[in-house]
């Protein structure tokens, strides 16, 4: 599909499935070198993050603890600037390698309030691997450890991003049409 409709918004196509296949197995191949033979736990970030973990999970093809957490800064098409813990890691993470797993990073806001929160916890390190990465709306001093696919400041959806909750399930990623 070219384009979507989604509420009151219309969407074309920015990102193809393939594309997104393809970063995603070239970031497997250098996290399975940096892990070698620690431990790590990987979190992943929901709702967005569910596509790009399991897609990343299965490339990775381990042994690894996998668990699940969600936080929420967003409402409509922009941030709130707050960081609401809605269920943050329950997992012990003390002296353990934790990766985090999210769909996109743009203003920082949320990942870097769960870096922080998992290093007070005593996590021994803490990568942060993101499928989309806005640099230019960065709002805080934040550089992921590994990136799918960097993409300017447009609003997208698919590929477990959503505009009001819909538009997760697409495989392809859709930004906003201009008005």
């Amino acid at each position: 599909m070219d384009r979507i409709r989604l509420w009151d918004k219309e969407f074309e196509l920015f990102i193809p499935e393939q594309k997104i296949q393809n970063a995603i197995a070239e970031m497997a191949q250098r996290i399975k070198t940096d892990i070698a033979d620690s431990n790590p736990l990987f979190v992943s970030i929901l709702n967005g993050a569910f596509m790009f973990t399991s897609d990343l999970m299965r490339e990775l093809n381990g042994p690894y603890e996998l668990t699940f957490a969600r936080y929420s800064s967003y409402r409509g098409t922009s941030t709130t600037g707050s960081v609401q813990e809605i269920m943050p890691v329950k997992v012990d993470v003390k002296d353990r390698m934790v990766f985090l797993l999210e769909d996109i990073i743009d203003t920082g806001t949320t990942m870097q309030y769960v870096m922080n929160k998992l290093r007070e916890q005593g996590a021994r390190e803490v990568r942060l691997a993101t499928m989309l990465y806005k640099p230019e709306a960065m709002r805080c001093n934040l550089v992921p450890d590994y990136v799918g696919l960097e993409i300017p400041t447009d609003f997208i959806v698919g590929y477990g991003l959503d505009y009001d909750e819909l538009g997760r399930a697409y495989r392809d990623i859709y930004k906003l049409k201009s008005e």
